[in-house]
């Protein structure tokens, strides 16, 4: 295959798609450029699918390589080793927009690998990503409903900025990722400084206004290169089944979804599916033609039953599976300080979702240093979510998080970021972590609640309180209906997870992922107004709990006491190879910071420990006073006399004139080493040697 290549304008960049010259063997290859800005991505499907499988195994993985930044690893191995943060969520920001528009009953695998090649810090690497992705998709024959365009979106000064650089984007008071096809957004994910749902709705629309140029790129691109569609056959109904089923079951699963409690409609629902696989599966070696089923297919017939039932009550206007309204929001129950000797504690429950979060407060070294192929930085916040098995009352393994883990704790903390307080306002390193004990729908937002209330308790002074909620949405033809406080099985069930975290002011975080293949500017704002009701209503009951941040930090958390000194003394202070300021923190057990200007901040966990630091730096940087008595060693005897310390890193000579009243004949008579004595500073000459006096010490 010839090397293809197509060019367009994108916003203030240039966009060139590439195919042909690399990664040939790959179904579909695609190199993008975006400013300097290199992306390979590839695609590669299954040919056949295997046998048993019955869902569709998409696999997303976005890779950068540390010489895309001319940079070579860390570590001792000096190589790539597992996916960071970004990696992962770039990973899950490609896939969500790319799932839903691959057709029902597809089930070859198909992997994508977007590999990070070169880096142009002015670009970034998640939108040349997603527009790689597509275009690869698109030429590779697998039945890709594409193409979708991807954009990021900025908002300064009442406008709206198109793809911004990263020093457009820190000086901006929105950060807003967003994907779509021609005709509808598909997924959105945002960070804000409390924007409304006026401004928010905007910034999807311009993103996806923008991002026609792209597509239209894309399938100009795809009609010159892409190959033949790989051949493949949607499965065809077997009514029989859906029939027997039905008949089975169907009164059974009806009744299954008034059960308002999740685990006693579960136990319905299990029951109901075992009496249609124990009626309808043949037994291993029994000759029935008339029940020639299996497991797969008969459960697999039970999932489009149950999605039939819960999407048709909502479309028709009855009541939800646990009895609510479209609007109503679950009861919730807020509580603080439940755990003792933490520094901060929520527990919040939402229906039978909830989430017991936990802050812990830390000096500057416990800040988590992030290495990113645009450079590194130390990460002052940090909040991590946690899905135990139990929460939802299974068994499974436990261990290093996941991608949803990590999807979860990042949609959290773009929710509370906005409204924490800068270094100077308040000088700890925070640690979140979200423990969901129970889990019923939308835990990622109540950890968003949790958190705001943990912060609070532990007297982080955040700007203001932030609520989160979870929308849904069943469609059917032109009908919809938009639902808020979602439970799992509307999450599963449904077209649309819509997530809105915010103050009473505004909004400061989104994130939607759809199901079916777009959803329009009217049900988003919808969606948009409903989630304002109950995020309001959520914060009015978090505030029975707690309103405002403490006043004080827990007795258990590290006091910060604050003291300058001159520039010149800081290397006395940290002394030679760290010796002095070692041998302070050691002893005191405080945590001693300073930078190259002089300020030096303590943490320490009792205020005694603080003064005795604070004391002994005053001694070492204090200069020395004519005429002044100071408790002094001896360190060294003489003929003429002894050498003592008198101040820390400080010594100076008593004469032998200047021990005793008396002719001194032998200094060893009146003088040990180690001995502690009192000296009087007489004089310090032009070249800086000291002149002390113990006999006038003892005179006063």
């Amino acid at each position: 295959m010839l090397k293809m290549s197509k060019k367009f304008q994108y916003g203030k960049h240039e966009v060139t798609l590439e195919t042909g010259e690399i990664a040939r063997q790959a179904d579909g290859a695609v190199m993008i450029g975006m400013g300097e800005t290199r992306v390979l991505v590839t695609v590669v499907a299954a040919k056949s699918v295997k046998e048993g499988q019955d869902f569709f195994p998409l696999t997303v993985n976005y890779q950068e390589k540390a010489y895309a930044a001319g940079k070579i690893p860390g570590g001792f191995l000096k190589r790539e080793g597992r996916p960071s943060e970004k990696e992962t969520l770039t990973s899950r920001l490609i896939d969500r927009p790319i799932r839903p528009l691959f057709p029902k009953g597809f089930m070859n695998e198909v992997q994508v690998i977007a590999t990070v090649l070169s880096l142009d810090p002015e670009v970034g690497t998640e939108v040349p990503a997603m527009l790689g992705t597509s275009a690869a998709l698109m030429i590779s024959g697998v039945p890709f409903q594409g193409p979708i365009g991807a954009a990021i979106v900025g908002f300064k000064d009442g406008e709206y900025l198109l793809n911004p650089s990263e020093f457009e984007l820190d000086e901006s008071d929105l950060e807003l990722s967003v994907a779509g096809t021609e005709d509808a957004v598909l997924m959105v994910e945002s960070e804000a400084a409390e924007l409304t749902e006026e401004e928010m709705l905007g910034a999807v629309m311009f993103g996806h206004q923008q991002m026609q140029v792209a597509i239209q790129a894309i399938k100009d691109f795809a009609e010159e290169v892409a190959k033949p569609m790989m051949e493949w056959t949607p499965p065809v109904e077997n009514t029989a089944l859906i029939d027997a089923v039905y008949n089975l079951i169907k009164a059974d699963v009806e009744a299954a979804y008034t059960i308002a409690d999740k685990m006693d409609r579960y136990a319905a629902l299990n029951a109901a599916k075992q009496k249609a696989l124990e009626a309808l599966v043949t037994e291993e070696g029994v000759d029935n033609s008339e029940n020639d089923f299996t497991a797969t297919e008969v459960e697999a017939v039970f999932s489009k039953l149950q999605k039939e039932i819960v999407r048709g009550r909502i479309i028709r206007g009855e009541p939800r599976i646990d009895g609510r309204d479209n609007q109503t929001v679950r009861p919730i129950i807020s509580k603080v300080g439940i755990l003792p000797q933490v520094h901060g504690s929520a527990l919040f429950t939402r229906g039978e979702t909830q989430a017991l979060v936990v802050t812990t407060l830390g000096t500057e070294k416990d800040a988590k240093m992030v290495e990113e192929l645009s450079g590194s930085y130390n990460d002052r916040f940090m909040l991590h979510y946690n899905f135990p098995p139990y929460s939802v009352g299974e068994t499974g393994r436990v261990g290093a998080p996941g991608r949803r883990e990590i999807g979860h704790g990042m949609l959290a903390r773009r929710a509370v970021s906005a409204m924490l307080p800068t270094a100077e306002e308040f000088p700890y390193t925070i640690r979140v972590v979200s423990e969901i004990t129970e889990s019923n729908g939308s835990s990622s937002m109540a950890t968003v609640c949790g958190t705001s209330m943990s912060l609070m308790h532990a007297g982080v002074p955040i700007a203001a309180p932030v609520a989160g909620i979870a929308m849904g949405l069943i469609k059917e033809g032109e009908d919809f209906a938009v639902l808020t406080d979602i439970l799992g099985d509307e999450d599963h069930l449904g077209d649309m997870d819509f997530k809105v975290a915010g103050t009473d002011q505004g909004i400061t975080a989104l994130q939607m992922d759809i199901k079916i293949t777009g959803i329009t500017e009217e049900i988003m704002q919808i969606a948009l107004a409903q989630a304002k009701a109950g995020r309001l209503h959520i914060l009015g009951e978090m505030a029975k709990a707690i309103a405002t941040p403490n006043q004080q930090v827990a007795a258990t958390a590290p006091r910060f006491f604050t003291l300058k000194v001159k520039p010149e003394k800081v290397r006395e202070i940290i002394g030679k190879g760290g010796s002095v300021i070692r041998a302070l923190t050691d002893e005191t057990g405080v945590v001693i910071e300073v930078d190259d200007d002089g300020n030096i901040k303590i943490a320490a966990s009792d205020e005694l420990s603080a003064q005795e630091a604070i004391r002994r730096i005053n001694e070492i940087v204090a200069e020395p006073e004519i005429g002044k008595i100071y408790d002094a060693e001896v360190k060294k005897i003489v003929d003429f006399g002894a050498f003592v310390a008198y101040m820390p890193g400080k010594e100076g000579l008593v004469h032998v004139s200047q021990i005793a009243n008396e002719r001194v004949e032998d200094v060893n008579d009146y003088l040990k080493e180690g001995q502690k004595i009192k000296v009087k500073l007489l004089d310090i000459d032009r070249q800086g040697r000291v002149k002390l006096s113990l006999k006038e010490a003892l005179q006063g």
